[in-house]
This record gives C-alpha cells, sequence and structure tokens, in this order.
C-alpha cells in the first residue's frame, strides 16, 4: 500500500480542486509523491476544477423531487446554458434533488451526503467541473413536508423531468383526497411560478425588506408636501399595499384576477368537504440574486486573437 495519508489527500484535493476518489487514487498511482500525483491528475485533466472555481456560475438548472409528503427543490448553477441541456449535468442535478429528499433543507449537510458510486455530492460536483469544463455550484436547497396530505410540484418550461429554470413546490396539509389536492396544488404552483410571492402571509415578509420599502414610501410621501400626519397614513397605506402584493395568502389569483389564494383554498376545502391548509411553499428561479457578468463578445474575441 502507498504510504500516504487521509491528510494527504485533503492537500491534494486543495491543490488541485479535484475529487476525494481521484485524489486517493492519484496519490496510490505514483506511491504517495504530492508532486507526482498533481502532474498525474494534470494529465488526466482532473485538476482544472480548482482554475473554474472563480467563474461566476448564474445558468444551471432547478430540480423538484416529492416523495409521499415530503418535497425537495436544488438549484445547481453552472457558466453557461448549454451545460444545463448537458445530460450528464441534468443527471447530476436530478440525483442530486433526489438525495435532498432525505436531507433538511441545509446545502452543507447535501454536499456531505452519499452519492451513487461510492462518493459525495461535493466530489461528484467537482467531478464534473473538471469533466464537463465549466464552474459549477449547488446553489441552495429546500425541504418541505406535511403529516398529512399532499406535496405537489411544478416545472415551468421543463427542459427534462423535473427539471427546469423555475421549479415550485407546494404543501397542503389536509384529510382530502389526492384527487382534491393534486389539482389545487397544481394550480396554486402555476401561480406561485408566475407571480413570485415572498412569503406565504404578510407577517412572514423579511422585517428588513419591509423597512427598505418603508424608507422608500416615506421619501416619496415626503415629497407630496403634506402634513405629518397625512404622510404616516399615505406611508402605512404603502406598507399595506406591499404586503397584499406579495405575501402568497393575500395575492390575487392569476387564474382570475380578483379571488385571494386564500380564498381559493378555502373555496376548495368548502368543496372537498374537508379542511385544507396551505402550509407552505417553495419557489426556485434559476439565477435570481446573482449578479452576471456581462460579457461582450467582440472584445472576448479579440482577446482570444491576441
Amino acid at each position: 500500500m502507498a504510504d500516504f495519508s487521509a491528510k494527504d489527500v485533503k492537500e491534494l484535493r486543495e491543490r488541485t480542486g479535484a475529487g476525494m476518489m481521484d485524489s486517493k487514487k492519484a496519490l496510490q498511482e505514483n506511491g504517495g509523491d504530492m508532486e507526482a500525483a498533481v502532474d498525474w491528475l494534470r494529465t488526466k485533466g482532473l485538476a482544472a476544477a480548482a482554475k473554474k472555481a472563480g467563474r461566476t456560475a448564474a445558468e444551471g438548472l432547478v430540480g423538484v423531487a416529492v416523495e409521499g409528503t415530503r418535497g425537495a427543490a436544488v438549484e445547481v448553477n453552472s457558466e453557461t446554458d448549454f451545460v444545463a441541456k448537458n445530460d450528464q449535468f441534468q443527471d447530476f442535478v436530478a440525483k442530486v434533488t433526489e438525495i435532498a429528499l432525505n436531507t433538511d433543507g441545509d446545502v452543507e449537510a447535501l454536499k456531505a451526503a452519499d452519492y451513487p458510486g461510492g462518493t459525495t455530492v461535493n466530489d461528484k460536483l467537482t467531478d464534473n467541473i473538471a469533466t464537463i469544463g465549466e464552474n459549477q455550484s449547488l446553489r441552495r436547497v429546500a425541504h418541505v413536508a406535511v403529516s398529512k396530505g399532499a406535496i405537489v410540484s411544478y416545472v415551468h418550461n421543463a427542459a427534462a423531468p423535473n427539471l427546469g429554470k423555475i421549479g415550485v413546490l407546494v404543501a397542503l396539509e389536509s384529510d382530502a383526497g389526492a384527487d382534491v389536492l393534486e389539482p389545487l396544488g397544481k394550480q396554486l404552483a402555476m401561480h406561485i411560478a408566475a407571480a413570485a410571492p415572498l412569503a406565504l402571509t404578510g407577517d412572514d415578509l423579511d422585517a428588513d425588506t419591509i423597512e427598505r420599502e418603508r424608507a422608500i414610501a416615506q421619501e416619496k410621501a415626503a415629497e407630496s408636501g403634506k402634513p405629518d400626519n397625512i404622510i404616516e397614513k399615505m406611508v402605512e397605506g404603502a406598507i399595506a399595499k406591499y404586503r397584499k402584493e406579495n405575501a402568497l395568502m393575500s395575492q390575487l389569483f392569476v387564474m382570475d384576477n380578483k379571488t385571494k389564494i386564500e380564498d381559493v383554498v378555502a373555496a376548495a376545502a368548502k368543496d372537498a368537504g374537508s379542511a385544507i391548509v396551505l402550509k407552505d411553499y417553495v419557489r426556485f428561479q434559476l439565477g435570481e440574486g446573482i449578479a452576471k457578468k456581462e460579457e461582450n463578445f467582440a472584445e472576448e474575441v479579440a482577446a482570444a486573437v491576441a
């Protein structure tokens, strides 16, 4: 057996960006010689991942998975949209989403989870970076569950089954049957995909976001030149409107643009003769919040030629 330790494997991984299994094999093949192992990985094209790690990854795929009364959503990013059409990448996102069903929604826990083939999710991701040739990242994961009822998923403009650019999960807690909950969940999921609520209820909206909106409303109202008591009412009115428009339960259903979502759920419960609670939801839109680098194609070509 080659003379090297787990610490050597860790060091080689950090130096090259290669996966754990590849690093271990490199040391085995080279008798534990660190520098020879680095060269071995380079010749195999497995030391490329580290060089790609600094590049912006804002494309990729969102995956959703449902198993019984549990659901998971995952976003895995890549540098270009071409990778999202790659079978290897799609297979990875699909498998990782299934694995996420057994995690608690923590990214680091998912990265450390076992991946088919005797490796981990993070090591497989590193291997993919080397073989596909682009930076990739497991950006976020969410998990929802109900004690009874249904988790319903929806993917907008799916690139493959359960994979696309917008993925939604709806958690409905109820004794009603699937014949009621599935179509209701699908309609709600389509609404969520289109309307992009920021929280389930107005009280669930992020406090910092509300304060930012309040400051904007205050500035706008102050420009009116009206008395302070009127300005205060204008600000509170603006905040109430913001809460109503951005909380799922108070949004107007996109199917008719007049019925509140809470009333849509209540009507379905009445028809079913059973209480239905919209307990939770997840909406992942690919790349939201990531600052994309603007590329000038002509300059890029000129730089490459130079």
